[in-house]
């Protein structure tokens, strides 16, 4: 089988997350949306249909016939019901598509006035709205170390571990010395080559994935996600880090979700709680203004490829956009555009070449490449934000 997973207005809502990705290539608990209904359909290979100009990097799969909403997020109930479809027929729940089954991609008025609807009474998780990926992570986490472990025997680690339950699963080649994982509170799971330094408490739920790194004496709290290639300390509470990312040093992230490819400078602090206990908004691109979350716990929103020097504090429900690059010191405003360069000072355009010419550094320490693709998908992002930059 083969699968493709579509974009409906999740994407506009998503960003500045989105900007560089699909929906489906969000990272919520331990792996991809895609990846999970790939696992979850034993799919052999799957695609995207998001924007034009993501469509090189994430390319659509011609020969899949079950096309899935990138924003839903699988279970076993939901996944029986996608599988059952047969071609012609599309699964809804309410105004929601679900899902459907096509020889071809198909417009949303072709399915409606073509297809037989099908509607779905359950529950399922989607992710709309940034916040929901730090919002959903401990229950996406929890589902996806069942799928990834069941009838499986854990690699084992040194015996100057000190591990507290039993919902505890590390893959081949990953490395603990003198370390505390509490499980009473939900799974710990490491990847493949990841790293825990000594003195680390870590209590779940909390997934370490591939060839990613715990430095010493971190202290991380459950609903904790830190994607490939990472490296993370300090202290931690519900934060998700997709991967290729830093936050090396003492200082406090949480509420919060970081993107790949950046970097926190040490002794960053973001605050998740406002002084007077009140809602956090959020800057909305689409309305241009900020939006009431429903949460009184919400901290830090950084997209790809963003920056940020040693001490930058971040206030309550901040959203730093793509590329951007924030030091100083004081407050910056909740809202940094992307490509934006300064803090509480001001701002100015974050050159193009300028970014590209830091991007090019970032991945040669990783040894990756830092090739014509992203910066053709960067360059039409810079483009397209000019209108947020209002310095």
């Amino acid at each position: 089988m083969t699968i493709n997973l579509f974009d409906d207005n999740a994407w506009q809502s998503l960003r500045p997350l989105t900007f560089t990705r699909p929906v489906a290539d969000l990272r919520v608990g331990i792996l991809t949306i895609a990846e999970k209904w790939q696992k979850h359909l034993k799919a052999r290979e799957f695609g995207f249909i998001s924007q034009n100009y993501l469509s090189v990097k994430f390319p659509k799969k011609i020969q899949g016939k079950l096309f899935i909403n990138g924003s839903v997020c699988p279970d076993v109930r939901l996944v029986d019901s996608v599988h059952a479809l047969e071609a012609g027929e599309m699964l809804v729940k309410g105004d929601i598509i679900l899902a459907y089954c096509s020889d071809g991609e198909l417009t949303i008025a072709d399915l409606e006035s073509r297809f037989k609807r099908i509607s779905y009474a359950g529950d399922f998780i989607r992710i709309v709205f940034p916040e929901d990926i730090f919002k959903y992570n401990d229950t996406e986490l929890r589902k996806d170390f069942s799928l990834l472990t069941a009838g499986r025997t854990s690699f084992a680690l040194s015996a100057t571990n000190t591990i507290i339950g039993e919902d505890f699963f590390a893959e081949e080649g990953a490395e603990a010395e003198c370390a505390t994982f509490n499980t009473r509170s939900g799974p710990v799971y490491l990847g493949y080559n990841a790293q825990v330094w000594e003195g680390s408490n870590i209590k779940g739920s909390f997934a370490l994935c591939d060839n990613s790194q715990v430095k010493m004496g971190a202290k991380i709290y459950g609903q904790t996600t830190i994607g490939p290639g990472s490296r993370v300390g300090g202290e931690i509470n519900n934060a998700v880090i997709w991967g290729h990312s830093s936050k090396g040093h003492d200082g406090y992230l949480g509420n919060a979700v970081m993107g790949e490819w950046c970097n926190i400078g040490a002794d960053t602090n973001n605050s998740n709680l406002k002084n007077n206990y009140a809602e956090v908004r959020l800057w909305d691109y689409e309305r241009q203004s900020f939006r009431k979350t429903g949460l009184q716990f919400c901290g830090l929103i950084m997209a790809d490829h963003a920056k940020c020097g040693i001490n930058t504090m971040f206030n309550t429900g901040t959203v730093v956009g793509v590329g951007a690059n924030v030091f100083g010191a004081g407050f910056p405003r909740n809202f940094v555009a992307d490509f934006a360069w300064g803090g509480a000072h001001g701002f100015e355009v974050y050159a193009l070449n300028k970014m590209f010419e830091t991007a090019e550094k970032v991945y040669a320490r990783r040894n990756m490449d830092f090739g014509q693709m992203d910066k053709d998908i960067l360059s039409e992002i810079f483009e397209n934000t000019n209108v947020y930059r209002r310095f």
